[in-house]
């Protein structure tokens, strides 16, 4: 399996590697791909060393997939060129998510839709990939209505500068600023650039991309994303409205039974998921599961996830295993 990793050099990219290498994934030949800056530069994988290449390079290579982190404009442009060549493009970036010609995968919900055809297939948000593996399972069960969230999202989610930025603050450093004001002893409400509506465009993300996934338009999502001084790990105070009434313990075993899912949640040992232990697990941590007491059916819980990993490079990765595994590559 030829594997080109688009990327390479960049946070999630650094992860993508590890994560391959921790899954075992079958890379019998591996192409580092990065910007201009960073070709010729070394980077190493499960204890070889490999030059980084161009794109260019890495589209005549021929690679039976290539797995994409490289920001949308990249995705857009090289996407296609890597298609057109043969190799399946698994791409990270928000460019093709809502291309109505392109899938939107979480491999536990709805990877039974790929096919030998899709040459470009879409990983959702970090923020939605975690909120859709609690709701994917509950929705089949009781039906949504209407999901109202709140994000409380690390600073690896803007990128490597963000994190220097919070560790400058740290150690009362002065330094490049990733966002308009501090973000240490802070919480900025603006993830992403703000749209006409006013919503940020991580908020429309959240908003629209449950609805691909899950392939229904018949629920709503509503939400408001805050940016905290944590260096990994998404957290979401989210709460469900169902069409029809749930039974909380078996909400639980509903959630507790769902393949990448864990439930935490003993308020009389304080356990609850919190980004400190969800960093570097694939799993998604769900717990603080009560009933909303201010109107029928409706729901509340506190759903954590590594934005790295499950968020970002194990779910990219879990597609192209399942493409292996079918043989859909």
């Amino acid at each position: 399996m030829k594997v080109a990793v688009v990327g390479a050099t960049g946070m999630v990219g650094e992860v993508m590697l590890k994560v391959l290498a921790q899954r075992n994934f079958p890379v019998t030949e591996l192409i580092p791909v990065a910007s201009q800056r960073s070709v010729g530069k070394t980077i190493t994988y499960n204890n070889k060393d490999y030059k980084v290449v161009s794109l260019e390079d890495a589209v005549n290579s021929k690679p039976d997939i290539a797995l994409f982190s490289a920001g949308g404009s990249t995705s857009l442009e090289w996407a296609p060129k890597f298609a057109e060549a043969g190799t399946t493009v698994v791409d990270n970036s928000s460019a093709w998510r809502m291309d109505e010609t392109k899938k939107l995968i979480v491999p536990e919900i709805n990877a039974t839709q790929l096919t030998k055809e899709d040459k470009i297939i879409a990983n959702p948000n970090c923020s939605t990939i975690q909120l859709v593996m609690c709701l994917a399972p509950l929705h089949k069960k009781y039906k949504m209505k209407r999901v109202v969230v709140s994000t409380y999202q690390s600073v690896s989610g803007t990128g490597v500068k963000a994190v220097q930025q919070l560790e400058n603050e740290i150690a009362g450093v002065k330094g490049e600023m990733a966002y308009p004001y501090p973000i240490g002893r802070n919480a900025l409400p603006h993830c992403d650039v703000f749209e006409e509506s006013g919503y940020t465009k991580e908020e429309m993300k959240l908003a629209r991309e449950p609805q691909k996934i899950l392939d229904d338009r018949t629920f709503s999502v509503t939400a408001t994303a805050v940016r905290i001084p944590t260096s990994g790990g998404h957290s979401e105070a989210v709460n469900v409205e169902f069409e029809n009434d749930f039974d909380i313990n078996e909400i639980r075993e509903i959630l507790a039974a769902t393949p990448g899912v864990i439930v935490q949640d003993n308020t009389a040992t304080n356990t609850y998921p919190m980004p400190i232990y969800a960093h570097d697990k694939d799993e998604v941590f769900v717990g603080r599961i009560r009933r909303d007491l201010t109107q029928p059916n409706t729901l509340n819980m506190w759903i954590v996830s590594d934005n790295l990993r499950k968020g970002a490079a194990t779910n990219t990765i879990q597609i192209a295993e399942y493409l292996k595994e079918n043989n859909l590559i």
